[in-house]
């Protein structure tokens, strides 16, 4: 199991959430949404936490994208990659 991020995604996150060298990104399992690969879970994103026990961790100009090991059963094995769409000027997950 692992994370990764494309420069351009990590670009997005800079912009879109006025990040800067040191911040944090949690990604997290949220009860409710669409686009998950559990029926009835999404994931949600994080800025306001730090790692504390990480199953998942990469960075990327300075800031730390993770997940902690209590949402690690959500990715179930899989690899979780973050990557930016130009035709939608959004980020995507894929996960497989």
């Amino acid at each position: 199991m692992e994370l990764s991020i494309t420069q351009p995604a990590v670009k997005w996150f800079i912009n879109e959430m006025d990040l800067k060298e040191g911040d944090f990104v949690r990604f997290f399992v949220r009860y409710g949404g669409h686009g998950g690969i559990h029926k009835g879970f999404s994931l949600g994103i994080s800025t306001n936490d730090t790692p504390n026990d990480p199953a998942l961790r990469t960075t990327g100009n300075g800031i730390t994208f993770f997940v902690e090991k209590s949402d690690a059963w959500y990715f179930d094995g899989m690899n979780f990659h973050i990557k930016y769409t130009r035709k939608f000027d959004d980020i995507d997950f894929v996960i497989k």
